[in-house]
């Protein structure tokens, strides 16, 4: 499914790799876009699955380990790509933004604007995750402002409700924008439950992100299990967890995120964009 070609989301019956999708030899590739964990379960797992590519976008990380952590589990059989997803904005308003193909180092805490405009020195293939969900997202209006800066609107998320896939998938459909499909796995068992199928062969970073900036045909797809609703709703129920605990961690326990603008490891390169 592209932004512009309806609303329904292709389904996958099954669970085993006889019925995981085919591999990237047929010029089609298949890709989770966008992870939060991996490790040798997750890469398992994906192989499993019949995935030929995953995004990697841990949050509050930095590009440098993102990038070879995603080396070291990358290889015949599975192409690990790392991107940042940056968080955009105040904490009241946190509107996340992901970028794929960069080269250089981005924090979170800076405004909209200036990531967009750092993805786009770069670039970088600019991804809109879970649109209008909760206060972490980019909105309508929002998309609507930068759609000449965005190559693709996430339609079908694992974490989020039917509701807010529903209105996703209109938002893409009205801006024009291409869509994609991600599992957003906090939890290694997620992976591969929801994927984008792209008419292309991909093997490399480069060529996913070409393939995002030139609006390659893609479908969206998930899979149709009493499992995959059961594990949607575990990953759900971990936003308890990422909201309490962890942010008690994050903002009282850890310090200052190692991504955050003021680190010395930006150099001062977006005091004029930062939020805090």
């Amino acid at each position: 499914m592209t932004g512009s070609d309806g609303d329904d989301v292709g389904r996958e019956p099954g669970a085993t790799p006889a019925t995981a999708p085919c591999s990237a030899s047929d010029t089609t590739t298949h890709v989770d876009p966008h992870v939060k964990v991996l490790n040798e379960r997750v890469a398992d797992r994906a192989k499993a699955r019949g995935l030929d590519a995953l995004v990697y976008a841990p949050h509050f990380t930095r590009l440098p380990e993102i990038r070879a952590r995603a080396e070291r589990f990358s290889d015949d059989d599975l192409l690990v790509v790392p991107g940042r997803e940056v968080f955009t904005g105040t904490w009241r308003n946190r509107q996340h933004i992901i970028g794929v193909g960069l080269s250089d180092p981005i924090p979170d805490f800076i405004s909209l604007p200036g990531a967009l405009a750092a993805f786009d020195r770069q670039d970088a293939a600019v991804l809109v995750p879970h649109p209008s969900f909760l206060n972490v997202s980019l909105d309508r209006d929002a998309v609507t402002q930068h759609v000449d800066a965005i190559h693709a609107v996430e339609t079908h998320n694992f974490k989020t409700l039917p509701g807010q896939n529903r209105n996703a998938r209109m938002l893409a459909r009205d801006t024009g924008l291409p869509a994609f499909g991600s599992s957003y796995a906090h939890l290694p068992g997620s992976v591969g439950e929801v994927w984008t199928a792209f008419e292309r062969r991909i093997d490399s970073e480069s060529d996913l992100v070409a393939a995002f900036r030139e609006g390659v045909p893609r479908r969206v797809l998930r899979r149709d299990t009493l499992t995959h609703t059961a594990r949607g709703v575990a990953e759900f129920a971990h936003l308890g967890y990422e909201n309490s605990w962890g942010k008690v961690d994050r903002l009282f326990l850890s310090g200052t995120e190692p991504t955050h603008p003021g680190n010395v490891a930006y150099e001062s390169r977006f005091d004029d964009v930062r939020e805090y």
